[in-house]
């Protein structure tokens, strides 16, 4: 919620009128009910992200951090997720944009900055999750919270990074796209990456506060943009956030 308010502001600052959400809207950091109403309150559109698509139905097993993340939200945080959309097109300036979580596939299936021209490929096909229609020109997307921009045969692949846990710096990631509605191909269009400071360890205070699981990996993400899979290759702690 820290990144995510800075963020908000940063787009207040701009003017900036229509505001997409790429989903994870809960999970991994504390206050996830927070994060569900200031979504409803400010976003025009939210897809699923695979956490919203596990918290709100999954039964977890006893002990597993999940439980703690599910319980946090209301049953109507976990209504409102479970029923959001897949994906959202838009037309900009003569561009079709899908607007999805992690891939035309599935919100669980996965495409990394560093991708097979099959897996870019992919992102633009038409499948059960897109349903038809024309071929995007550009696709952007959320899910592995690193940003990057690939062009390749006319079309755009972009990642939005994460604004609550960027895994590729520290400063929160969010992307501005301006162009006409519906217009066309003469039409101006601008895309534009923003990375937006925020208060890190205040973060990590309000998780140390209500207890929220796996506290120390989420710590050392927040303050290296490091995903926790490589901590303990690289000999990332973060001992004092628990007191030692």
């Amino acid at each position: 919620m820290t990144a995510y308010d800075a963020v908000l502001a940063d787009i207040d600052a701009r003017g900036i009128r229509t505001v997409i959400n790429l989903g994870d809207v809960a999970g991994k950091g504390p206050r996830g009910s927070a994060a569900v109403a200031r979504t409803r309150e400010r976003c025009a559109v939210t897809v699923r992200g695979n956490w919203d698509d596990l918290l709100p139905t999954k039964e977890f097993p006893p002990g597993d951090p999940m439980t703690w993340w599910k319980e946090e939200l209301t049953d109507a945080d976990r209504t409102w997720l479970a029923e959001l959309p897949l994906v959202h097109h838009l037309e900009l300036s003569g561009r079709r944009i899908r607007l999805l979580h992690a891939s035309a596939e599935s919100v669980h299936v996965r495409v990394h900055a560093r991708h097979t021209d099959e897996q870019f490929d992919g992102m633009f096909a038409t499948t059960p999750l897109t349903g038809e229609g024309p071929e995007p020109t550009m696709v952007v997307y959320g899910d592995i919270h690193d940003a990057f921009v690939k062009v390749r045969d006319g079309r755009t692949l972009v990642n939005a990074g994460s604004a609550g846990n960027p895994l590729d710096e520290t400063a929160a990631s969010y992307v501005v796209l301006e162009g006409v509605p519906g217009g066309s191909a003469t039409d101006v269009f601008s895309l534009q990456m923003v990375r937006v400071p925020f208060d890190v360890e205040a973060e990590i205070a309000v998780a140390r506060g209500v207890g929220m699981p796996s506290l120390e990996a989420y710590a050392v993400e927040l303050r290296t943009g490091v995903y926790r899979g490589w901590h303990a290759e690289r000999g990332l702690r973060a001992p004092d956030v628990l007191g030692r």
